[in-house]
């Protein structure tokens, strides 16, 4: 094997493990992260607060306003939509590093908004329903899917941690070889420039 024939192998199985570092292996968490989407969309057809709906929520219709919807409310619809929902889907087809991340964050981001959300419904003037249990469901399944998404983001496998220290330290060698090389072929004239 040529020293060209060797540089193309190695460059290939480096990009193979490049490929393997940005993916996820959630498993049978997949399942159950699937399920939580499922709920969590089910939850927007529950009352969130009185008659008005997850939906109604999210885009201030029947009655929305009316029941003067709390800024907190919608804040938390759209970070469970969009989060919790849209990037966890996203993160399950793709099986992508980066996508699960921003689905951890934005769900863990949710949690205490929902929190806020239903305090707010609680606290609100007389007169004024409370939280729905489309809410609750909501909120509970936020949290359930900050968990998960944290167990899958941080279960990187050994093999991957390995593969990427050697990657770090290959590429270290490389950079302090090609310093060496420049300043053998550049050395600084008498004066010390």
């Amino acid at each position: 094997m040529s020293g060209g024939d060797f540089d193309a192998y190695r460059t290939e199985i480096e990009a193979a493990e490049r490929r393997v570092a940005r993916e996820i292996d959630p498993g049978a968490r997949a399942v159950v992260v699937a399920v939580l989407v499922v709920v969590l969309l089910g939850s927007f057809i529950l009352p969130h607060t009185g008659h008005v709906r997850g939906w109604d929520v999210l885009f201030g219709s029947h009655g929305a306003g009316w029941r003067e919807i709390a800024l907190p409310s919608r804040v938390f619809a759209w970070l469970a939509l969009v989060f919790g929902v849209g990037f966890s889907m996203l993160a399950l087809t793709t099986r992508r590093w980066a996508l699960a991340w921003v689905a951890l964050v934005g769900s863990a981001i949710a949690c205490p908004a929902g929190l806020l959300a239903i305090w707010s419904r609680q606290t609100a003037a007389a007169g004024h329903p409370g939280p729905g249990i489309g809410l609750i469901v909501a909120w509970i399944t936020v949290l359930l899917l900050t968990f998960h998404w944290a167990r899958v983001v941080w279960s990187r496998t050994l093999v991957q941690l390995a593969a990427e220290e050697q990657r770090r330290r290959v590429a270290a060698q490389r950079q302090s070889q090609t310093l060496l090389d420049g300043l053998k072929q550049d050395p600084p004239d008498e004066s010390g420039r």
